[in-house]
């Protein structure tokens, strides 16, 4: 009687925990020490050897955050913002990605190798006529400002268009237009079901890049009662003196919702990366 013996191969080796213990020892010591300053003053802070355990000032710093800067209206403004770039940003570049892998129209492949370059421009260099246009309009210390810019983008697009053309198939979009389905019919009720991961992952993504935005909303952002949760960490510090406590409770505050979304999220927002890169 022959016995068949597991292939060494499929086991995980010991090396493989310990490296992966490193990698997320690297990525959560950084959270870890923002929170060690948050509970301690400037002192303490840039002392040597370095404090690794947390002190007993935080909540006297955070009432501090609250005290000197509007902190619960910037984070209900970074919500508002963050939130509806994401939701836009999932349902616009997927509209856009449909049209751009299934639709035929004239100029098509070089209207989508145009909205490709534009990945290549920094970002610093639209600045100046955003702020003309934003002021044309306007909207200059509004939250519009910084949504209506947001909605869609040339990553979105392109990672839309790119799940979506080996997500779904020609026959079954002829499918529902032989039943009387519209474009519009057949993209909401046919397409944008089966790449909803996708538009999840991308929609995430758009929230956190939103709400992490310091450069724009400092530009045109005014008034204290129009902060989003970056500016207002910017404001906890002057030109003269930085209290690193205060400005790493700020930030470690800004950072909690985000934490919060990504415990009840996480999971699915990796399934949805891991279901776009085994199709096709």
């Amino acid at each position: 009687m022959s016995t068949t013996r597991p292939r060494s191969g499929g086991r995980v080796r010991w090396w493989t925990y310990t490296l992966l213990a490193l990698a997320a020892f690297a990525c959560l010591f950084p959270l870890y020490w923002m929170f060690i300053v948050a509970t301690t003053d400037t002192a303490t802070a840039t002392t040597l050897p370095p404090e690794i355990v947390p002190g007993g000032n935080f909540f006297h710093l955070a009432g501090l955050v609250f005290s000197t800067v509007p902190f619960v209206r910037s984070i209900v403004n970074s919500l508002v913002v963050a939130g509806t770039i994401g939701v836009g940003q999932a349902v616009l570049c997927a509209l856009a990605g449909f049209a751009f892998a299934k639709l035929r129209f004239r100029g098509r492949d070089a209207l989508f190798l145009l909205v490709v370059l534009t990945m290549t421009v920094p970002t610093q260099l639209a600045i100046v006529p955003q702020y003309m246009i934003t002021s044309l309009l306007g909207w200059v210390d509004t939250l519009q400002a910084l949504i209506v810019p947001g909605l869609a983008n040339a990553f979105g697009i392109f990672w839309m268009r790119q799940h979506i053309s080996s997500a779904i198939s020609d026959e079954i979009l002829q499918a529902a237009r032989i039943d009387g389905a519209s474009t519009w019919q057949i993209f909401w009720r046919v397409a944008f079901p089966l790449v909803r991961p996708a538009a999840f992952v991308l929609g995430l993504l758009g929230f956190v890049t939103a709400w992490n935005d310091f450069l724009w909303p400092f530009v045109v952002l005014k008034s204290p009662e129009m902060y989003t949760v970056q500016i207002a960490i910017k404001a906890l510090q002057n030109s003269f003196n930085i209290d690193l406590g205060l400005a790493m409770s700020g930030s470690f505050l800004a950072t909690l919702p985000l934490l919060v979304l990504f415990v009840f999220v996480g999971r699915r927002m990796v399934a949805g990366i891991m279901d776009g890169a085994f199709k096709g």
